[in-house]
């Protein structure tokens, strides 16, 4: 398919999922690496009653608040 084509159907709101081959697609500045973190009780007890507020896990809430940190810490 040309790309003007694949441009025409995702712009028409069709769904171009077949015409793509994600087997090898990866998430730029994405790879993760393990870390282990030790948190007080009451912290994780914090973070679980959060969790469970927004219905994500607790792993979910300390990426995003660290990530709105990160990215409101002036560079």
């Amino acid at each position: 398919m040309k790309a003007r084509n694949f441009d025409q159907q995702f712009d028409d709101g069709e769904d171009i999922t077949s015409s793509l081959d994600v087997s090898k697609a990866r998430r730029v500045q994405q790879a993760q690496k393990r870390v282990n973190v030790d948190f007080p009780v009451w912290m994780i007890e914090s973070l679980d009653r959060e969790a469970s507020k927004l219905g994500v896990t607790r792993q979910s809430v300390i990426k995003v608040w660290l990530a709105e940190r990160l990215e409101a810490t002036p560079k």
